[in-house]
């Protein structure tokens, strides 16, 4: 692997021992694809709705959103199969259930597949998986289907992660890093899958915030692999995961507010939501920043794999660090070819940057080694991680 160089106690080149690092990434969606300058006109006409004060605004908030296209598991035949969800005030929740459990089990089979596929080894490579979403309730939970689509062994270590909404991904990602490196040789198989049909309903002028998830959010499914010690014969490991960190802010709870009832899930997001985040975050990558030793302020000198949850966030976050346009671009990217898919963007997010790294290789240019992943979800919770990129 060539000269090695340490750095307060870790390697400049190669994997250091014991570190936990992702592995594989797989993804899969539904088979609608929504293009967003047709999606008011759909949207309105499905729903049985001439609302045309509503209908401006959701014009509106898809040309905010940035959003250009969108993989969704709604469709024409599910709406002639339950005309109800349509119906303003009809409990179908349980209807919404039987849609939303065998979408998001299929999506992430699939995702998971291709990801082991990725990899180069085989399903009995798998030891335990965790699975995240917030898009279904039911016991056993989708864990298991998941495990039992794939054809895993009975002994595979499971652990769910339900209704962590946009923070998912990562959250999953620092419980799979933990496991991995306390549990030598393992290999975890992260999935999440996740779909608006559990929160779908027609607009109302009751409920102006809704149109604001018909605007941003997309269905689909992500995968990693995450594993320490690579097997480098056949391995290829793509991130190493150096530290996690978990934090809540405390009197949020309400600012990112769900709930389940008769109609599906109801979902409010405070106005004020980016400006929290823009006044947090610098505090709470500073805090990971020093694990290795950068100074404050040297922003620009990391990678940044950012969740978005919609452009004010990204923007606000670049606006309150000073980071070069470039920095996230494939945050943005991934908003706008998939929507926020809550859980599963950071693995979309995260495929952007390796091949952004990988194109900057070819061209000769350097790309920074260490970064940070970030994800905010309910709680307000923020989660990160301190990684470096084993492709730049």
């Amino acid at each position: 692997m060539g000269e090695e160089v340490i750095w307060k106690g870790v390697t400049k080149k190669g994997v250091n021992p014991g570190k936990a690092t992702i592995l594989a990434l797989g993804k899969a969606f539904p088979p609608q694809l929504v293009m967003q300058e047709y999606l008011v006109d759909g949207y309105f006409r499905s729903t049985n709705c001439d609302n045309p004060e509503l209908k401006q605004k959701l014009t509106r908030l898809c040309k905010t959103t940035t959003v250009k296209t969108r993989y969704v598991v709604m469709s024409e035949e599910i709406l002639i199969k339950y005309p109800e969800l349509v119906t303003e005030g009809t409990p179908t929740v349980k209807q919404r259930q039987e849609i939303c459990n065998e979408a998001v089990t299929e999506m992430a089979t699939e995702a998971a597949l291709g990801c082991i596929k990725s990899c180069g080894g085989s399903l009995s490579d798998i030891t335990h998986l965790v699975y995240v979403s917030s898009s279904e309730a039911r016991l056993p939970g989708g864990d298991l289907y998941l495990a039992k689509g794939l054809g895993l062994s009975p002994d595979t270590q499971r652990i769910m992660l339900y209704f962590a909404g946009c923070s998912g991904g990562v959250a999953g990602l620092r419980v799979a890093k933990d496991i991995a490196e306390n549990n030598p040789g393992s290999r975890v198989l992260l999935a999440t899958s996740e779909t608006t049909i559990i929160g779908f309903k027609p607009p109302s002028a009751d409920r102006p915030y809704d149109l604001v998830g018909v605007a941003l959010f997309g269905d689909g499914a992500g995968a990693m692999i995450i594993g320490s010690d690579p097997i480098l014969e056949y391995e290829k490991p793509l991130f190493e995961l150096h530290t996690a960190v978990q934090e809540f802010l405390p009197h949020t709870e309400k600012k990112i507010d769900g709930r389940l009832t008769e109609e599906g899930i109801s979902f409010k997001l405070a106005r004020e939501l980016p400006q929290i985040i823009e006044d947090n975050v610098e505090g709470f990558c500073d805090k990971l920043m020093s694990v290795v030793g950068f100074q404050n302020k040297e922003y620009n000198k990391l990678f940044w794999a950012v969740h978005p949850g919609g452009p004010a966030i990204l923007n606000r976050i670049e606006k309150r660090l000073d980071l070069l346009p470039d920095k996230l671009s494939a945050s943005r990217k991934a908003l706008m070819d998939y929507g926020n898919a809550s859980s599963n963007t950071i693995v979309y997010v995260l495929e952007y940057m390796i091949e952004e790294a990988l194109k900057t290789r070819k061209d000769g240019r350097g790309d920074p080694e260490w970064g940070l992943i970030l994800a905010f979800g309910p709680g307000i919770t923020f989660e990160g991680i301190l990684a470096r990129n084993l492709c730049a």
